[in-house]
């Protein structure tokens, strides 16, 4: 797997990724706010395969 993501990118999916994810515990309390784990693993591993089939590539730095 190559990295698909930015920093930026990265950051953001983590950030919003705990904001859903909090959902679960506080808020409404709905077990949909468990879908923020995507959002924050795909921060962490820098890969999102959504990305790989549109053919996205946030990532500054290209590698071979």
């Amino acid at each position: 797997m190559k990295t698909n993501e930015g920093s930026i990118d990265r950051a953001l999916r983590i950030i919003v990724g705990i904001g859903v994810l909090s959902l679960a515990f506080i808020g409404p309390q709905t077990p949909w706010g468990y879908i923020g784990i995507v959002p924050i693993l795909t921060g962490l591993i820098g890969w999102c395969p959504a990305y790989t089939l549109l053919g996205i590539n946030t990532c500054a730095v290209k590698k071979a």
